[in-house]
């Protein structure tokens, strides 16, 4: 299955025996994977999240041998939404405001009519994998329904692999990655004889670190238990490397050429920068950020301008806490030619000012 460049979804179902004859047609099912609605709010004091899920089967009959093609249409699933719909290969996410009664009517309105698009192409959402996300201090936690089914209330759901709690404030995630990581680390440890560098550093950067760093710029961790907690499990790695165990934890990072969890979350952030200030995402950028005044435009020529917000779920975002450290950036690294040579010298500006 793939989604094709105008928002199709393709299944390719091969068949490999011929219909021979006085056999039956063939007979195959091709399930759909989940379509995800939900929506989201911009809104600071109140945000709504709808999660939903729907199943489908498509029947297939086959005569020859050949790789059939089922087209499944969703170009028009948008059509008279007042929020934004934003279709994936396998889930669609739905946003909008719902800050005022008005706003959560529409939101409603929306999901109707989602409702009326799946009757239309005979299909049928799982009302009971649908849930709804309060997000907020002053949310009312109006209720949704989708056809004749109210939605219930969740306070935590995964949305492409990354658990969003009511809070934002990303604990939940941040737990579930060291589990996930220590538990991979501890079958390492127990399954491989070597200890050698050339053993251990390959396997965990191979097939524990990701675990810590994979999205880690959307969920990136706010307070210092969480920061803490996913650092220990590098420091339990590097202590596995045989001749560094006495070592303090910094020394053993120099000894293997390697950064800490926290310094390669600030070089994702900037990497994620400078392709918003000058990379492939520009147009993103230019929507996202804006240029600082001249006169404060000393040292690399490119700083941004510093948003303040009171609450500290905004200040956590890439677009606000990566905008300080990209203005402290030197000019020689801002203006890389190239990311590939950006990443070069930010890496030789790191490891010589952290």
């Amino acid at each position: 299955m793939d989604q094709a460049s105008r928002a199709v979804l393709a299944h390719f179902i091969p068949l490999s025996t011929q219909r021979r004859p006085g056999k039956r047609l063939q007979f195959m099912e091709a399930g759909v994977p989940r379509c995800y609605v939900h929506s989201v709010s911009s809104a600071e004091t109140e945000q709504t999240v709808v999660w939903g899920a729907g199943e489908v089967v498509l029947h297939n009959y086959f005569l020859n041998t050949a790789c059939a093609v089922y087209i499944l249409d969703v170009y028009d699933l948008d059509d008279g939404l007042k929020g934004i719909l934003i279709k994936f290969a396998d889930d669609t996410k739905l946003g909008g405001v719902a800050n005022t009664p008005e706003d959560r009517i529409t939101l409603q309105n929306d999901l109707d009519r989602l409702e009326n698009w799946a009757k239309t192409n005979k299909m049928n959402f799982n009302r009971e994998k649908c849930k709804v996300l309060h997000l907020g201090k002053k949310n009312e936690r109006h209720k949704y329904k989708m056809g004749d089914t109210w939605l219930e209330s969740s306070t935590c759901e995964k949305d492409l692999g990354v658990l969003v709690d009511h809070k934002l404030d990303m604990s939940q995630q941040c737990d579930a990655a060291a589990k996930k990581a220590n538990a991979i680390l501890g079958l390492i440890n127990r399954s491989i004889a070597s200890r050698s560098r050339e053993v251990i550093v390959p396997l965990y950067s191979a097939l524990v670190r990701p675990h810590l760093e994979y999205c880690v710029q959307f969920w990136a961790p706010q307070f210092k238990k969480d920061t803490d907690k996913l650092e220990r499990v590098q420091r339990r790695a590097t202590k596995m490397v045989k001749g560094l165990e006495m070592m303090p934890y910094e020394e053993r990072l120099r000894e293997l050429g390697m950064f800490s969890l926290e310094k390669r979350r600030l070089r994702g952030d900037m990497i994620a920068m400078f392709k918003y200030i000058k990379g492939c995402h520009i147009e993103e950028g230019e929507r996202l950020f804006s240029a600082a005044p001249e006169k404060r435009t000393r040292s690399n020529g490119s700083k941004l301008q510093e948003r303040r917000f009171h609450l500290n779920i905004r200040k956590n975002f890439l677009t606000v806490r990566a905008v300080r450290q990209w203005n402290l950036l030197p000019r020689s690294v801002v203006e890389s030619p190239s990311l590939e040579v950006f990443k070069q010298r930010l890496d030789n500006h790191m490891s010589g000012v952290l």
